[in-house]
């Protein structure tokens, strides 16, 4: 088996050490199996390279300085806003289905319609098994918010990209609700919106920095108006998905 290393097998550049100046690759590259499979995974989630552990304690310690560094160009050191949201995301969907866990389990439909209640469920049905999808129309309500009420500071881009984050944690305390909810007491599913709604308005403080009461009292109102939005525009996508399918 081949292990020259004087020439980059990627970019053909010069060698000088395990890692490739030019492009980044490894200097010894084998045949691939899938032990190197799995370790480039686990390697891009939880090294250096892509340090998972450093955001995950950065976002719960001090969001605000996370989201300045990261803004500021500041970004090896920080694992990218999408893929962590698409990552708690899985994780939460993964966990979800293994302790066969229902959001809207205690949730009754007050219609007394046959055909009015079967098109709600089934769209109620619709957004558990893609919420996964829904869940984007959060970070862009979110972001489109943050934009709006503090328009002079940030561009919507990275406003989105604070988003990201952001709603990823809100997976992380949804997921660890659901264990609270199915093991322990099956009426406290609004703690994860409570939990998030307090981050938030403690991301935003430490975030700005400057005004820290107005900035506190325009982040809650913010959240609740992103989070009641949020919540009409899923099931409202879901139930005008199902009325069609249904037509």
């Amino acid at each position: 088996m081949e292990t020259d290393t004087s020439y980059c097998k990627n970019c053909e550049a010069p060698l000088s050490g395990p890692y490739c100046k030019q492009c980044g690759q490894r200097a010894t590259v084998y045949k691939v199996t899938f032990r190197e499979t799995l370790e480039d995974f686990f390697d891009s989630v939880f090294s250096v390279n892509a340090p998972f552990f450093y955001t995950l304690k950065g976002l719960f310690v001090n969001p605000g300085q996370v989201f300045r560094n990261y803004l500021a160009g500041k970004r090896r050191r920080y694992y990218k806003p999408v893929a962590f949201f698409i990552l708690m995301t899985i994780a939460y969907l993964v966990i979800r289905s293994l302790i066969t866990f229902d959001p809207f389990a205690n949730t009754t439909l007050s219609v007394t319609d046959d055909s009015q209640r079967q098109l709600l469920t089934e769209a109620r049905n619709f957004m558990l098994i893609n919420i996964n999808k829904l869940l984007f129309v959060f970070v862009f309500t979110l972001g489109i918010l943050i934009k709006l009420f503090f328009w002079r500071n940030r561009s919507l881009a990275e406003f989105l990209a604070i988003s990201f984050y952001l709603t990823a944690v809100y997976t992380i305390f949804t997921t660890l609700n659901m264990f609270y909810v199915k093991y322990v007491n099956d009426g406290t599913q609004y703690l994860a919106i409570l939990f998030m709604m307090l981050y938030f308005v403690y991301a935003m403080v430490q975030f700005f920095e400057r005004r820290k009461l107005l900035v506190a009292i325009k982040s809650l109102i913010l959240f609740l108006m992103a989070f009641v939005s949020y919540g009409f525009l899923a099931f409202g996508v879901s139930f005008l998905i199902i009325y069609i399918k249904s037509t």
